[in-house]
């Protein structure tokens, strides 16, 4: 099947002369013309010759990392924060490979991201050449497509071929891998390119018999839930969300990657799932005779035992990826299109059939139940230092809802995601999927670049903030005033966290020394202002707010607060791996009845 030929826009007026170009400058315009206005690299041999027109170019603004990896993950926070493609170029060899981190990221997360790659000469190719690696066969499993370009005439439809694949359908990230010698030979330069994409066709509008199909079931369901992933984020579908969650009266949970498509401060919003999700949300979920999934693809950290999650429920699952309906649980009803459009049709059809829908009385009652009795909290610490969710939670209350919170991975990734309280799509940023340690800091600084008006969190662990700090560097010089809080456990906490519940407490390399009590290698605060930032130790209760508020009163450059906390601080809820969500302990050694049935 042939697709419709894809057309790069913004083009320029027709009759708009050609001009001959090398392909590296034939790089920078066409990035330009696609009204990129942002990217994120570092040179070196393979990709030079893109960083001389790079140099020269008025309309996109080339923000200079320090590692690779920061420049992919820089290119996500920017996409995640702005909805738009984020865009990071490396060299070959070791430049490109740095990367995969950033572009398994992506994939997982449906971020859309384009990675621009310098390669040796096409003649050097398979050679073993010095800095030569197949960056194209590497990533193949972790991009939606990738083009290898060895012809400087073929660059502007590759490119613009790129970014209509990164940001259509499900988001994701392309990979362009381009010559030395395509970059500088010369040709003709095409705008726009004509773009043929054979099979590429992404489904947007959904089939009329499937949408009334879902809207019979959510009228006749006693037990409704609307089950959100990060897919109603990628589609700009969050009030058209809200509008059916109203519509229908049925519960809302919000997954990690769905925290802000729907607000923590409506009545209907029962919190995230999964393995440290609410009490009601995974309860909810387990006990549901419908789960309306919206964009969220049934993950093991959602699910627990696949085979046991929600065993009553009839599933309608909608999705722009064909590929992700049935793939973990059979969808009674599946729907393949955008999830906006979806949306509106579902809420179309609904309220044809609204007179004569459930009632769901009983089932509110049960949930707001749980509500009442198990609600998110946390035990004091036994130690005297700072409890990590209180820090985190007085950032959320002291910044607001307005800001960009980006998360590293693990306790303190967890306690962000329920202790902040997201109102708006697009204002939290974690890497979900793929768990990668070492995104909060170039993410943040990525969102800072997209969102400049806005604060910018960065709620980073202490083992985490030791991968990608050296992006500090680059906020400072590049005028990126984002706010860091290290939460200082002085270890790798939730490994520790699994060590204390499943391996009797034995430690077995996951103290970093970095906080109270140790050698404090490396000390934050000294790290922080080596690099140019506003650096505070805060060990006391009593200094939280005032930190914070410095923090954010402070942009003519980065911040760094050392919040030290305690090593024994755990997440809950939990669902330990690989059971069934019904052995949710909301604390240790507790869990909740089971004895009454709904």
């Amino acid at each position: 099947m042939t697709a419709e030929p894809m057309t790069a826009r913004p083009g320029p007026a027709p009759g708009t002369p050609t001009t001959t170009l090398t392909g590296a400058e034939a790089v920078v315009r066409s990035l330009e013309l696609l009204g990129i206005t942002d990217v994120f690299g570092i040179p070196g041999g393979a990709i030079l010759p893109v960083y001389d027109p790079l140099m020269d170019s008025k309309l996109v603004r080339h923000v200079l990392v320090r590692h690779e990896q920061g420049a992919g993950h820089a290119a996500e926070g920017y996409a995640a924060a702005t909805g738009k493609v984020g865009v990071c170029i490396a060299t070959s060899g070791p430049g490109a490979t740095n990367l995969v981190t950033a572009i398994a990221d992506a994939y997982m997360d449906s971020v859309p991201l384009l990675a621009i790659t310098g390669q040796v000469y096409s003649t050097l190719m398979g050679t073993d050449a010095f800095q030569e690696a197949d960056i194209v066969g590497i990533t193949m499993p972790i991009t939606k497509h990738s083009f290898l370009v060895k012809r400087a005439e073929d660059v502007p439809a590759a490119i613009a071929a790129a970014y209509a694949i990164a940001s259509t359908g499900r988001p994701g990230p392309v990979l362009v891998d381009i010559t030395k010698d395509a970059q500088q030979e010369e040709a003709t330069f095409v705008w726009p390119p004509k773009i043929d994409l054979p099979g590429y066709r992404p489904v947007t509008k959904a089939h009329g018999k499937q949408i009334n199909a879902a809207a019979q079931l959510l009228a006749e369901a006693k037990k409704p839930v609307l089950y959100v992933g990060g897919g109603v984020i990628r589609s700009r579908a969050s009030e058209e969300l809200l509008a059916l969650a109203e519509q229908t009266g049925a519960p809302v949970v919000t997954t990690l990657m769905a925290r802000g498509a729907f607000p923590d401060s409506h009545p209907q919003h029962l919190g995230m799932p999964g393995m440290h999700g609410t009490v009601p949300a995974v309860l909810a979920l387990q006990e549901a005779d419908l789960l309306v999934s919206l964009g969220a693809r049934f993950d093991d950290r959602v699910t627990g035992k696949a085979a046991l999650f929600a065993p009553h429920a009839k599933v309608v699952h909608v999705d722009i990826d064909p590929a992700e309906i049935g793939k973990i649980r059979t969808a009674d009803v599946p729907i393949v299109g955008d999830l906006r459009d979806v949306l509106i049709d579902l809420s179309m059809a609904f309220s044809t059939l609204a007179a004569e829908a459930a009632d769901t009385t009983e089932w509110w009652s049960y949930l707001d139940g749980l509500r009442n009795e198990f609600p998110l909290g946390y035990a004091p610490t036994g130690d005297g230092l700072l409890s990590p969710q209180m820090v985190i939670q007085r950032i959320g209350e002291l910044t607001g809802p307005e800001a960009v919170y980006a998360a590293g991975v693990g306790q303190h990734q967890m306690w962000a995601a329920q202790f902040i309280k997201y109102e708006r799509p697009n204002s939290w940023l974690n890497s979900g999927g793929a768990g990668t340690m070492g995104y909060a800091v170039p993410a943040a600084m990525g969102a800072k670049v997209g969102e400049p008006d806005r604060v910018v969190w960065a709620i980073d662990g202490d083992g985490c903030f030791q991968m990608t700090n050296q992006e500090l560097a680059t906020c400072t010089l590049n005028n990126i005033p984002i706010k860091v809080a290290v939460i200082n456990n002085s270890s790798l906490g939730m490994v520790r966290q699994w060590q204390t519940l499943f391996y009797n407490s034995r430690y077995s390399n996951t103290n970093l020394e970095t906080g109270h009590g140790t050698v404090h290698i490396p000390d934050f605060v000294k790290l922080g202002e080596a690099y140019g930032c506003l650096s505070i130790r805060v060990e006391r209760e009593d200094e939280i707010d005032a930190a914070i508020e410095l923090a954010l009163a402070t942009n003519d450059r980065p911040v760094v607060i050392d919040f030290v906390v305690s090593a024994d601080s755990m997440v809950w809820p939990m669902v330990p791996q690989g059971v069934s969500n019904n052995y949710i302990q909301y604390a240790k050694e507790h869990a909740p009845s089971f004895d009454e049935e709904v």
